[in-house]
């Protein structure tokens, strides 16, 4: 026997709970939405984007553990960091743009920018960088703020980097390992990782140190001083041990990316073959080349507002408003003083760009320096040897740029449109300048086709253009143009 009321209903008793509000919750536990989006139905890079933030660091918590119960509360201490930079050419906007930049990058690397100082200097200093007074007060910025990294705003050189780490007791490093920190953290294909690794053991390889003589220590004892089979005998000191075991990796590094390049060039050759005219997205890290890429062929890529947020090149097949098929493609990002080792590892997929026949060069038109951008930007086209392939400038992000910054760029960039990935804003007048930059088939032709030869009229409309069509008794007349290899075929029925 139990107290429910005889006429119990479960559906009834559901129904009365639908109207329950949720700010009934007791406080302390989330209320989970059952209208919320099913993971399954996220686009790909939505959930890329959902894993990324999945795992965050956490400032404030120490990684030291004083008592024992704290082992099973751990969490990775956020890294709190100095930013120093010396300001050698240009005004002092550049230099804080610069420094704005760097600590952009310190963020999105994980970590917490504490303090930034810089300093003018005609050139940096051979032994320190930033001179020997310099790195007295940097040292009492550290003492005082707590930080455990320096970050220095220029490529340092090994001797520099370890006289640094000597006076100021915390890690240093530069603005090309904070880089290469960051591509490894976001890199996610396979040939995205290997190239780097490549780029970071290459980097590594001249800046081998330890603390003391940890490195010139020499091996000793038996089996090559316990280095066991691949030592090169007792004499051998660790610090040539670790690079030879780094210049290995790096040869198996290569093997892989030429392989892999071999894949990447049969598909692009096949795109030659077929005559598939071919569109790169490029420009400046966090210019919103992703959100462009998205908002013209609806690709579902990974976006976010933070800097080489996708490195792994993304190609979608698109159609312009006349059937013709060609190729969109995303690519990394550019950066001011870009590493050249990640312009050597990322030269196979760099070259994407080179043999585009249509640049689509993003400019972020909200940001303090377009300008610089663009003339950065510009640098590595030169350095791939992709300066000559026509280029239209597109300047994003209009809904958030002054009117003054886009009038005065688009008087300086006359072969240019103005617009807005997030609202949609230009969209359509880019689309149709692109659709008129694209190469245009290069034979004329007049045929009358059969009906039974639909499959050539099929082929016209995606790789050639239809100037007029007509329906007769006869077949098809066709009026247009068509590249070389499907003019031939359509010879056949000239008329």
């Amino acid at each position: 026997m139990t107290n429910a009321p005889e006429d119990f209903s479960l559906a009834d008793e559901l129904e009365e709970t639908r109207d329950w509000d949720e700010d009934d919750a007791e406080p302390g536990y989330d209320v989970v939405s059952a209208e919320g989006p099913d993971p399954e139905e996220l686009s790909a890079g939505e959930q890329d984007l959902a894993e990324r933030h999945a795992l965050r660091r956490v400032a404030g918590l120490r990684t030291e553990l004083e008592d024992i119960t704290e082992v099973e509360y751990r969490q990775l201490r956020l890294e709190r960091v100095v930013l120093v930079g010396v300001w050698t050419d240009g005004s002092i906007a550049d230099a804080e743009n610069s420094m704005a930049e760097l600590a952009l990058l310190a963020e999105t690397a994980g970590s917490e920018v504490l303090e930034a100082v810089y300093q003018r200097r005609q050139k940096p200093d051979p032994a320190t960088f930033i001179g020997r007074g310099k790195v007295d007060g940097v040292r009492e910025i550290v003492q005082a703020t707590g930080a455990d990294t320096v970050i220095m705003d220029g490529e340092l050189a090994p001797s520099q980097l370890r006289n640094l780490e000597d006076k100021l007791k915390v890690k240093c490093v530069d603005r090309t390992a904070l880089i290469l920190d960051i591509f490894a953290q976001h890199a996610k294909s396979k040939e995205g990782q290997a190239q780097v690794e490549l780029a970071q053991l290459q980097y590594m390889k001249q800046r081998l140190r330890g603390w003391g003589g940890n490195l010139s220590r020499q091996a000793g004892g038996r089996v090559a001083g316990g280095e066991g089979i691949g030592g090169r005998g007792p004499g051998e000191t660790k610090i040539e041990t670790d690079r030879r075991r780094i210049n290995t990796r790096i040869a198996k590094l290569r093997r892989e990316l030429k392989a892999m390049k071999g894949t990447r060039e049969t598909k692009r050759a096949n795109r030659h073959r077929n005559e598939i005219p071919s569109v790169a997205i490029a420009g400046y890290t966090n210019a919103g080349k992703s959100s462009l890429l998205n908002r013209l062929t609806d690709a579902g890529v990974l976006v976010e507002d933070a800097l080489f947020a996708t490195l792994d090149p993304t190609t979608r097949k698109t159609t312009t408003s006349d059937g013709r098929v060609y190729t969109m493609s995303d690519t990394v990002g550019f950066v001011r003083h870009l590493p050249h080792q990640l312009v050597e590892a990322f030269r196979s997929t760099l070259e994407e760009v080179a043999e585009a026949d249509l640049i689509l060069h993003v400019v972020d038109g909200s940001h303090p320096d377009p300008e610089g951008q663009i003339a950065a930007v510009r640098e590595v086209f030169a350095d791939i040897e992709a300066s000559q392939v026509p280029e239209l400038v597109v300047i994003n992000k209009a809904d958030a740029a002054d009117p003054m910054v886009l009038a005065r760029l688009r008087a300086r960039e006359p072969h240019s449109v103005v617009v807005s990935a997030r609202t949609g804003e230009g969209i359509a007048e880019a689309l149709a300048q692109v659709e008129a930059e694209l190469p245009r088939p290069a034979v004329e032709f007049e045929a009358l086709l059969p009906y039974e030869r639909g499959d050539l009229i099929n082929r016209l409309h995606q790789r050639g253009e239809i100037e007029s069509m007509e329906h007769t008794a006869d077949g098809t007349r066709v009026k247009g143009r068509a590249d070389a290899r499907l003019a031939d075929e359509l010879a056949t029925y000239a008329v």
